[in-house]
């Protein structure tokens, strides 16, 4: 379980594989110790199983295995060396829940269709970010409500239809890669965890 607080941004050094199983290299900051083999680790949003641990300079290389479902459902089919990736260390009892609820099982995929500048201040700009979900997933997404785009978890503007909104300050631009999207970009989508329960409770009374 995570947050969609994102903790470090990695580096995709290499990815090897073909077909329904990658293998990909992710160099982080994070102390190598502190990540124990089979650890559970959020890349771009997929909850992805460290296979591998190794020190590096200024902190560790991860590898990850990615499978056929993750592979159809994400945009990690097309990372390649040099991808910058959000990164998230699984949830502790006891951790400060500052996100929302994210399993980082990503339902689909999301395109940027507009990014715009809506102030530009000392610290830097905020940008509005104009999405377009699935036809599928459209029906979780409520004005006020949570998702976790490309792994942040992120405050619903707007909905209109199959477009939705959401706004990220200037610190989420910079400690994340959302300073690097642009349109026509495709990002992970994780809906809201009790949106997708109750609209399931409601099909299932229907």
């Amino acid at each position: 379980m995570f947050t969609g607080l994102v903790s470090d941004v990695g580096t995709v050094l290499s990815v090897s594989g073909e077909g329904d199983l990658r293998r990909i290299a992710i160099r982080c900051a994070y102390d190598p110790a502190g990540i124990a083999l089979g650890a559970s680790i959020a890349c771009s949003g997929p909850c992805l199983t460290a296979v591998s641990i190794a020190p590096a300079e200024g902190g560790a290389v991860f590898e990850v295995d990615a499978a056929a479902e993750t592979l159809a459902r994400t945009n990690v089919g097309a990372w390649a060396p040099g991808r910058r990736i959000n990164l998230e260390r699984s949830l502790k009892i006891g951790d400060e829940l500052g996100g929302h609820l994210v399993t980082g099982h990503v339902d689909g995929l999301a395109e940027i269709v507009a990014r715009d500048t809506v102030t530009d201040g000392a610290w830097g700009p905020s940008e509005r970010f104009t999405l377009r979900a699935p036809p599928a997933l459209a029906k979780f997404i409520a004005e006020k409500g949570s998702v976790c785009l490309d792994g942040t978890s992120l405050t619903v503007n707007t909905v209109d239809g199959d477009l939705f909104s959401v706004l990220l300050i200037p610190h989420t631009l910079q400690v994340t890669t959302w300073g690097e999207r642009t349109k026509g970009d495709a990002v992970n989508l994780e809906v809201d965890l009790i949106a997708r329960y109750a609209a399931r409770l409601s099909e299932a009374r229907a």
